[in-house]
C-alpha cells in the first residue's frame, strides 16, 4: 500500500519492530502516570460505542480538572513507528477548543482535523477515510462549539478575503434553520441552532460524499456522530 507512504502512515508494510507499540518503562516516571499508547490489539477490541463512552467519561474528567497524568516523552517514543487511534474528530480551529484535553486523550489516541466552522471538504474526507479505512479508527465525531466565530460570520454574511468563499460551506446549514425571530449573530439562541444545523449538515455531507465511510457505517464498523462543545462549562453535548 505504497499509496499511503507518508509521515502519518501506519499502514505500509514494514520491518520495524512490533514492539514499537509497546513502551519501554521509564524508571523516572511517577507511579500512576500513563506511558503506554494504544496498540493494534487494543484498537481492534474497541467498538464505536465503547469509544463514545470513553469520550463521555473523559469529558467528565476534563470538567472536573482531573485529566489523566501522562508521560508525553515516553508516549512519543512508544508511537514512533505506528499509530492506532480510536477516532477522528473534526473540530473548529478555535483556540479555546482543546480537543484532546476535552476528551482526556493522549498521544496516539485520536486523529484531529480542524477547519474554521468544522465543515467537510475533499481533503478532510480523505483524512477521515485514512483514519477509518486504513488506520482502523472506530468513530468519526463532528464537533461544533458555542460562540463559533465562523458560524456567526456565516449568519451575518461577512465578506472578507478568503473567508468569504469559506463561509459558503456553512451558509446552507444556516439557511436550513427554521426560525422566525432575529436571525443575526446577536441572537445566541439562533447561533446555537445554526451551530447544530452545521454539525448535522457536515455529517450528511460525509455520508453523501464518502462511499467508503458510508459503507463502513452501514456495516457497523464505525459510527459517524455529532456533538457541540459548551465553552461556558467545558461540557460536550452529544447529538442524536
Amino acid at each position: 500500500m505504497s499509496l499511503f507512504a507518508f509521515s502519518c502512515d501506519n499502514a505500509v508494510a514494514t520491518e520495524t519492530p512490533a514492539t514499537a507499540t509497546v513502551t519501554t518503562q521509564s524508571a523516572k516516571a511517577p507511579r500512576g502516570v500513563v506511558e503506554n499508547v494504544l496498540t493494534k490489539a487494543e484498537q481492534d477490541a474497541l467498538t464505536p460505542d465503547m469509544v463514545i463512552q470513553s469520550f463521555k467519561e473523559g469529558n467528565v474528567r476534563f470538567q472536573r480538572n482531573d485529566l489523566t497524568a501522562r508521560d508525553h516523552s515516553e508516549q512519543v517514543r512508544a508511537s514512533t513507528y505506528a499509530q492506532f487511534p480510536k477516532a477522528i474528530v473534526l473540530s473548529c480551529v478555535d483556540s479555546r477548543v482543546p480537543v484532546e484535553d476535552v476528551f482526556d486523550r493522549g498521544i496516539g489516541d485520536i486523529f484531529v482535523a480542524r477547519v474554521a466552522g468544522n465543515f467537510v471538504n475533499e481533503d478532510i474526507l480523505g483524512s477521515m477515510e485514512f483514519a477509518c479505512k486504513v488506520s482502523g479508527s472506530k468513530l468519526v465525531l463532528v464537533m461544533g462549539h458555542e460562540h463559533c466565530g465562523a458560524v456567526k460570520a456565516a449568519v451575518d454574511d461577512v465578506k472578507i478575503g478568503n473567508i468569504t468563499p469559506m463561509l459558503e460551506k456553512i451558509k446552507p446549514a444556516v439557511a436550513q434553520v427554521e426560525y422566525d425571530g432575529d436571525r443575526s449573530s446577536k441572537n445566541d439562541a439562533f447561533v446555537h441552532m445554526a451551530c447544530e444545523s452545521n454539525v448535522r449538515n457536515t455529517i450528511a455531507r460525509i455520508r453523501k460524499n464518502s462511499p467508503i465511510l458510508q459503507e463502513m457505517e452501514a456495516n457497523d464498523e464505525i459510527k459517524i456522530i455529532g456533538a457541540v462543545y459548551d465553552m461556558d462549562d467545558g461540557s460536550v453535548d452529544f447529538m442524536n
